[in-house]
C-alpha cells in the first residue's frame, strides 16, 4: 500500500515521504495512529497545503525531546529485587519497572521508549540502557539492580 508519512519514523522514512508498506502495517498501525495517510492525489494535495504546519509541529516535538533528553541522559536508577546467593533475580526487571523508577525521579517516559535488547534484566548489577524519546533523540541511562536478601538463604 502506498502511504504518505505524516512524521519521521525510524527505519521507514521522513515527513512527507511516499513509501510502499505492507497493507496490514498501514491499516493496523500507521493510519490509525495518525503517522501516515493513504497516498491518493487528494491526500497528496492536502499534505502539501499542511506541510509547513506539520514541519513546525515536528520541529517543536524534536526540541521538546532534546530538552527532556538533556535532563535524562546519564541518570542512574536503582531497583531492588529479591535475589538468590548467586546474584540471579527471582523474577526480572522489565520496562514498566524502569518507567516507574524514572517516574519516581521526575522523568516521564513511555514504556515503549525503553530499549531492552537482551530482554528483561535477570541479574544483579549495573546495565546501560537506551531510551528513545524521539526517532532522533536516544539517551542512555544506567539501571542498577540491587539484590534483596531472601529469608532462609
Amino acid at each position: 500500500m502506498q502511504i504518505i508519512l505524516m512524521e519521521k519514523i525510524h527505519n521507514l522514512g521522513a515527513l512527507g515521504d511516499v513509501i510502499k508498506v505492507k497493507d496490514g502495517f498501514a491499516r493496523n498501525f500507521l493510519i490509525p495512529t495518525g503517522k501516515a495517510k493513504r497516498a491518493t492525489p487528494a491526500s497528496l494535495q492536502e499534505f502539501e497545503k499542511r506541510r509547513a504546519e506539520l514541519e513546525k509541529t515536528q520541529s517543536d516535538t524534536l526540541a521538546q525531546a532534546q530538552a527532556r533528553g538533556a535532563r535524562l541522559d546519564g541518570q542512574m536508577v536503582q531497583i531492588t529485587r529479591k535475589a538468590g546467593v548467586d546474584g540471579r533475580l527471582f523474577g526480572s526487571v522489565t520496562s514498566p519497572d524502569i518507567v516507574e523508577a524514572l517516574k519516581a525521579l521526575g522523568h516521564e517516559v513511555e514504556r515503549s521508549a525503553i530499549r531492552l535488547p537482551q530482554g528483561p534484566l535477570k541479574a544483579i548489577g549495573d546495565t546501560q540502557l537506551a531510551v528513545a524519546l524521539h526517532s532522533d533523540v536516544v539517551v542512555h541511562v544506567t539501571v542498577s539492580v540491587l539484590g534483596e536478601k531472601v529469608a532462609g538463604t
